[in-house]
């Protein structure tokens, strides 16, 4: 498509609009993905990214991030780059320095390959297709068992993990009490709740794109209804999922932990679907296929 970048100076009470034209062929009903440009106060910002359907005429209320705080990229990080050369954006939350998008390596930093799984297993590491589609990683990043995400290193439950795992150099997998820690930052700054609830944040955690809506459950701080408003964070959870025949793609999220239980021998995780409107912590078996988010060391 194309793009008109919005020039502007002033407080965030001063709205611009403009509109633009595209000869690309269109159909109502279609998929589409808005992004706004703006320079503030002499830097250039891009918006949140909102994609929808569009079956009418519309206004699209597009979000900015005006400063370097929470939902900002990290200062000095801006991204990072695993083994096999992908690049990652990254987004400041609180204090932890996240990467904004899921795992999607297929090596380990010291170059060791990650297998191609086609069975589940506790003992060997394996990385899965999300819908066991191919064509899903380059959005969803791969699914991995925990084999995988600890690359043999011990449980952890400490704040920072210290288990740098599948991550990059530089970079470990969070803890159970890193998880902890961003849904307690989130929970404590009211411009993230919904509803005017503390414990209503997963629409500011999840993406704007991909989450399926459900017309029985229409709930207004359901992540999966009005898009549009999701991910005042920048965090951007996309559903990627699970492994297995049950895939689950568009109407959940899983994410590992570096934490698990020793006297059950689950792990720890988070857990979100398209109808609730809180991030909830999960134990798991070792052997399903999750996303991986990694935190900067």
């Amino acid at each position: 498509g194309e793009t008109n970048k919005i020039s502007y100076i002033g407080r965030s009470y001063i709205h611009q609009q403009a509109k633009m034209s595209s000869n690309k062929p269109f159909s109502y009903g279609n998929q589409m993905e808005y992004v706004g440009y703006a320079t503030i106060n002499g830097s250039e910002k891009e918006s949140v990214h909102v994609m929808q359907s569009q079956n009418f005429s519309q206004t699209i209320t597009l979000q900015f991030n005006t400063s370097s705080g929470s939902g900002s990229v990290c200062p000095g990080t801006p991204t990072l780059t695993d083994y096999d050369g992908n690049v990652y954006n990254t987004v400041k939350i609180g204090s932890q320095c996240w990467m904004k998008e899921n795992l999607r390596t297929t090596h380990y930093a010291n170059g060791g390959s990650i297998d191609l799984g086609s069975d589940t297993s506790s003992t060997i590491a394996y990385r899965y297709y999300p819908g066991e589609n191919s064509n899903n990683v380059s959005v969803y990043g791969y699914l991995y068992n925990w084999s995988a995400v600890m690359h043999g290193s011990s449980s952890s439950s400490t704040n920072p993990s210290g288990v740098q795992g599948i991550c990059p150099n530089g970079w470990h997998v969070p803890s159970e009490a890193e998880w902890t820690q961003l849904i307690n930052y989130v929970s404590s700054q009211s411009q993230f709740w919904c509803d005017n609830n503390s414990e209503n944040i997963a629409k500011a955690l999840a993406a704007n794109s991909g989450w399926q809506t459900d017309g029985t459950y229409p709930f207004p701080c359901a992540v999966g209804n009005n898009l549009a408003n999701n991910n005042s964070t920048g965090f951007s959870i996309l559903p990627s999922g699970r492994n297995g025949v049950l895939h689950l793609m568009g109407a959940y999220a899983y994410f590992w932990s570096a934490s698990q239980y020793s006297y059950s021998n689950a792990t720890s995780c988070l857990y979100l679907q398209t109808i609730f409107s809180k991030i909830v912590p999960y134990v798991s078996n070792p052997s399903e296929g999750y996303s991986v988010r990694c935190l900067k060391n």
